[in-house]
């Protein structure tokens, strides 16, 4: 890959905008796009469409059925035909922009725009969302909290927009199409692998911890839908049978900072996947009353009692080194064991696939409390129950063989980081003229 192999280069006056090629020109987008006012009206266009930050313009996907609108709740929703330009102004700073391959509709508060014929919409697509145009448009937003800053209209109209000759365009778009459909197959493939090593992992945690460490060792049927055989010498009991107590926290007014230099209450999503996350938190109030028997400490067992994801519902975790001082909150519990169950190993337990089958079949069969674990039900639970000691051996075994497969994890998380951001400079390095790709086959 080269650099772009003309010599001749203009500044364009813009600090965030590099130099282009000479022939090359800028012109504000006031003269590229015309704003389309279209709406649906009695019967709506297409199907609802949203703007991904790595995407673009995608068909809006509903995790419920139950949260699609109907033709009546969509009737002002503003139209995008095919080849308009869709713009979340609130979203500016994510990328929440792009040209549509569909026709739809989307939030009224999204804007639709008819492309120049002098600019190709592929072109344009990658231009406007390259992290170059990303930069530009921060620059320009206004607002006071941070998902709400918004680009004006008359901001929007000024803003520049690089426009090289067509057949400049269509052989950026061409190169661009290829090349970012490699760096995305790769993706997708390291992808895959972190899924399978996930799986991996709930595997290994949910044998260790309902089969024990001996292969050989025949498993005694123990009656229970819940679990169908275990290792002799086990049982298959209630969780309230290690219990002491549950804890349960409060719901202070909190605000979304960080208790760098006072005291934060945990949020629901600070135990997911088995780890504990203590920035997730929000900072109390200087004059909050600190109750002492809710403060978190290391070594507390927590379980997510109530999330707006089901996923997160009844995640467990080990508090490790805290930083911050925190207090639990009314979404999160804290089980106090007795001297039947090791911390850890029971932690393990609260992870496995045996207890997740059981945290779903209740969150989805309980109507009215969907995203909602009753400490009652948690103690309900049934889980297996080798002696102390052999509940320590097992738990030191999968520390150590989760610990290789979290390292396998991180290690293709950074490669997809990597590829993502080689992806992203590739776009804005084509789309400015930075590398030439006249010459590319």
């Amino acid at each position: 890959m080269s650099r772009s192999s003309s010599n001749s280069r203009s500044t364009t006056g813009i600090s965030w905008l590099p130099e282009i090629p000479s022939h090359w020109s800028i012109e504000k987008f006031r003269y590229l796009f015309d704003e389309s006012t279209e709406k649906n009206g009695p019967s709506p266009v297409g199907t609802m469409l949203s703007v991904s930050g790595y995407r673009g313009v995608e068909v809006k996907e509903y995790d419920d059925e139950g949260r699609r609108r109907t033709a009546e709740e969509v009737e002002d929703y503003r139209v995008v035909r095919k080849g308009q330009l869709a713009v979340n102004t609130m979203w500016l700073n994510y990328a929440g922009l792009g040209v549509s391959e569909y026709e739809g509709h989307v939030s009224p508060a999204y804007r639709a725009y008819w492309v120049s014929p002098r600019l190709h919409g592929r072109y344009a697509n990658y231009l406007l969302r390259c992290t170059a145009y990303v930069d530009g448009y921060t620059a320009l937003l206004t607002g006071i909290r941070p998902n709400s800053l918004q680009m004006s209209r008359n901001d929007l109209m000024g803003f520049p927009v690089i426009v090289p000759p067509m057949s400049d365009q269509l052989r950026i778009a061409d190169f661009l199409d290829r090349e970012t459909a490699k760096i995305d197959a790769l993706i997708a493939k390291q992808e895959q692998l972190i899924a399978t090593l996930h799986e991996d992992r709930i595997a290994t945690i949910t044998h260790a911890v309902t089969r024990g460490l001996d292969p050989s060792a025949e498993l005694e049927a123990t009656g229970s839908d819940v679990l169908d055989a275990i290792p002799p010498g086990w049982n298959l009991v209630s969780l309230r049978r290690v219990l002491i107590r549950i804890d349960q926290g409060v719901s202070p007014q909190a605000s979304s900072e960080l208790a760098d230099l006072g005291w934060g209450v945990l949020k629901a999503g600070c135990v997911n996947g088995g780890k504990f996350e203590e920035r997730e938190h929000k900072k109390l109030d200087a004059d909050f009353d600190i109750d002492p028997a809710i403060v978190v400490r290391s070594g507390d067992l927590l379980v997510n009692r109530a999330s707006g994801s089901p996923e997160l519902v009844g995640s467990a975790a080990i508090v490790g080194e805290l930083h911050y001082s925190l207090i639990l909150s009314d979404k999160i519990f804290r089980l106090v064991l007795n001297d039947r169950a090791d911390t850890h190993f029971l932690g393990w337990v609260l992870n496995c696939r045996v207890y997740r089958d059981q945290v779903k079949q209740h969150i989805s069969g309980a109507e009215g409390l969907a995203n909602n674990l009753p400490s009652s039900s948690l103690r309900g639970f049934r889980i297996p129950l080798p002696g102390i000691r052999e509940q320590r051996q097992i738990a030191d075994f999968i520390s150590a063989r989760t610990g290789e497969i979290d390292r396998l994890i991180k290690k293709c998380d950074s490669s997809v980081g990597l590829l993502r951001e080689y992806r992203a400079a590739l776009i804005s390095d084509a789309v400015t003229g930075k590398i030439d790709v006249r010459e590319m086959v």
